[in-house]
């Protein structure tokens, strides 16, 4: 099984052929493909490569399925015996990813 470890949004992600994932959002329409080329790793059953920061030549590329948001966090600020309370709503978006192929 062929894995490998990619950087966007900032994070890391461990992917494989097939996963879908759920990253920062992306300036990219749905049904677009995407390429990947900041591959960090790349396992192939027995073999390793390890980029040095990157592998060079090493791309993933990957389907939009969707971007959306995702549920509502609440936070809430409260002093006590002072009065204050403040409630704010955020909610992260996202794009939904599906990798189709890890070329390396």
């Amino acid at each position: 099984m062929k894995h490998a470890v990619i950087v966007t949004g900032g994070k890391q992600y461990r992917v494989a052929e097939g996963d879908v994932i759920y990253v920062e959002k992306l300036e990219a329409e749905d049904g677009a493909t995407v390429t990947f080329d900041k591959v960090l790793c790349v396992v192939d059953d027995d073999k390793a490569t390890v980029g040095t920061p990157v592998v060079a030549g090493a791309t993933v590329t990957a389907k939009v399925e969707k971007s959306g948001k995702s549920a509502k966090v609440r936070v809430y600020k409260m002093k006590p015996k002072k009065g204050y309370r403040r409630t704010q709503g955020h909610r992260q978006p996202y794009t939904k990813l599906t990798v189709e192929a890890i070329n390396a």
